[in-house]
């Protein structure tokens, strides 16, 4: 992930400056562990501020609105009771060529500031402190004490110190040409290694592309440039130096990220703001859905190799009951058979009842007849209760694992993450797992008021609109809430999958083109996707029913019938379209 370097910052505090000064602060918002959001409001506009010191996406820059669920931070909290109310009068650089931002707080605008929010932007070493106007600290989004820096600590109650400031020489634009190419050079090596070792304010990211506009290799060394290849490199740097004066930047993605000086551009973006917020969403969005799915995938593959232990044994006991009614004929014929036993008798052959075969049965030489017959009926009872007790168990256990099927054939669809949508949907089967004891709530976990992600929608060939729900929460939605009467509904026959809904109006009957495609879908959205042929049932949501105490998404039908889905030909037609899944 590309971390926000110096002339990205300058970039985003000059954008700041200009469009959002002076503006008043009406609320506070923490949307993670690292990040607050300021709602702000100037004469002409209202927007969301995004103060991020995450470790590896510290960033500033204006954001969506955050969503509607509550805020249990108490950073957010001790700020909100400082700022709320006041005047943003001034964003300002702390030190020149120090990736540190000072935004001041007034009762308003033309008056001393009341209040100092210090942004630091140092990667892992990223902060956010509030302090007075006297500078003492008041709060902070991470102290630190003696035992983790002896550098630098930041406590409460202490006076805000500056971070340290760097060794290397400041870029300028008053330095020629062979004092910039001798401080370079000095020490022979890779070229962009050596202009990062030698001045402040650089990144990989900017002077990677410089080298390159230039025409060079940034792998090349600096003992091998030519001095017109000096030249060319030179004059670039001069006028990154001219940006950063006339606050002149061109925001724009690349081959391998982002630019604000439109170097390697390969796409023109309107603001910083745009630029920063959409480049470090994606990523973050798409490092969580892959943490989020190994977590997830993890525990599900954990509990379920323990419910199918706990099922196979029960499965053996089972096994093992099956031979209560021979031990009660074994008993039955002796008892019949008294005559023929004789003491010290290991075994005795008698002929069975009905078939009039000869069966062994095994004796205890130290009991008589009738108490050889007494053990067998005590052995014939215990096997019966057991079975008695163990089925209702072994048909929980098979339940809970036919459910937890049902969730790995909705992780499987969410193979990778395409889309934020694909990252809400895994959020909605934690929350699932958490409500069902599977999984334990993180802390600041909440999932009341969370806006339902929307179902994959398609057109068959007949111009029919056809629903596919994307977890469990969604396929009771769709079947129970969203289902009409003349709709019709189908799902893979004794397979974990998705509810697929068919739309009709009344009247319309779907042709056999309709009702293929709607079962290719459905054998596609399920845990047979990889099958060349999967069985899909249709029948009308009215006979589709929901046992009591059922899990999620889990239903009994009838009055069925069967067609042969192709996951194939599904997954060829969702290739195909421009817009795979419209949502």
């Amino acid at each position: 992930m590309q971390p926000v370097d110096y002339t990205t910052l300058i970039a985003s505090c000059s954008e700041l400056q200009s469009q959002w000064l002076p503006a008043r602060l009406e609320q506070v918002y923490q949307r993670d562990r690292f990040t607050i959001s300021l709602a702000l409001r100037t004469i002409k506009k209202r927007g969301w501020l995004d103060i991020s010191w995450h470790p590896q996406a510290a960033r500033v820059c204006i954001s969506k609105p955050p969503p509607r669920i509550p805020d249990t931070f108490t950073f957010s909290q001790q700020l909100k009771h400082q700022l709320a109310g006041l005047a943003l009068i001034s964003i300002n650089e702390v030190s020149p060529w120090e990736r540190v931002l000072d935004f001041q707080f007034a009762k308003r605008p033309g008056e001393p500031p009341l209040w100092h929010l210090y942004v630091e932007v140092m990667t892992k070493y990223s902060n956010v402190i509030l302090t007075t106007a006297n500078n003492l600290v008041v709060t902070c989004a991470h102290q630190i004490n003696s035992q983790q820096s002896s550098v630098r600590q930041i406590q409460t109650g202490q006076p805000y110190e500056l971070p340290p400031s760097l060794t290397n020489s400041i870029p300028s634009l008053q330095e020629t040409q062979q004092q910039w190419q001798e401080r370079i050079s000095l020490i022979p090596g890779l070229l962009w290694r050596n202009l990062i070792k030698n001045y402040r304010g650089l990144s990989q990211a900017l002077v990677k592309p410089m080298i390159e506009t230039a025409g060079l290799d940034p792998q090349k060394s600096t003992d091998d440039l030519t001095t017109s290849e000096w030249e060319n490199l030179f004059r670039l740097w001069q006028k990154w130096l001219l940006m950063l004066e006339k606050l002149d930047f061109s925001s724009s993605w690349t081959s391998i990220g982002y630019s604000v000086t439109g170097w390697g551009a390969t796409e023109s973006v309107n603001t910083v703001g745009e630029l920063l917020n959409s480049y470090y969403t994606q990523h973050l969005n798409q490092q969580e859905f892959g943490q989020l799915h190994h977590q997830i995938s993890q525990k599900l593959h954990s509990i379920t190799a323990k419910l199918q232990l706990k099922a196979n044994t029960f499965t053996e006991r089972l096994n093992q009951s099956d031979g209560a009614e021979l031990l009660r004929s074994q008993a039955d014929l002796l008892m019949a058979n008294l005559q023929e036993w004789q003491p010290g008798m290991k075994n005795i052959s008698l002929p069975d009842f009905e078939t009039g075969k000869t069966m062994v049965i095994k004796l205890d030489p130290e009991k008589n007849a009738v108490q050889n017959a007494q053990s067998l009926y005590k052995k014939h009872q215990k096997l019966k209760r057991a079975r008695t007790a163990v089925e209702p168990l072994l048909a929980e256990v098979q339940a809970e694992i036919d459910y937890l099927e049902q969730v790995e054939a909705f992780l499987s669809q969410l193979d990778s993450y395409r889309s934020p949508e694909d990252l809400e949907t895994l959020v909605e089967i934690r929350d699932e797992l958490i409500q069902q004891g599977y999984l334990n709530a993180p802390e600041h976990h909440h999932q009341d008021n969370r806006k339902d992600t929307e179902f994959y929608r398609y057109k068959t060939p007949g111009g029919l609109e056809l629903l596919v729900g994307r977890n469990n929460r969604q396929n009771d939605l769709l079947t129970f809430r969203v289902a009409g009467d003349y709709d019709i509904w189908f799902h893979s026959q004794e397979i974990p999958g998705s509810h697929v809904l068919l739309r009709l109006d009344a009247g319309t009957m779907p042709d056999e083109v309709d009702l293929q495609f709607v079962a290719d879908m459905s054998a596609f959205y399920s845990r047979a996707r990889q099958s060349e042929v999967v069985p899909v049932i249709y029948t009308k949501p009215k006979f589709v029913y929901k046992p009591k105490g059922a899990k999620p998404g889990m239903v009994v039908y009838r009055q069925e019938q069967v067609l042969w889905g192709k996951p194939k030909s599904a997954e060829v037609h969702i290739k195909q379209m421009s817009t795979p899944l419209d949502f």
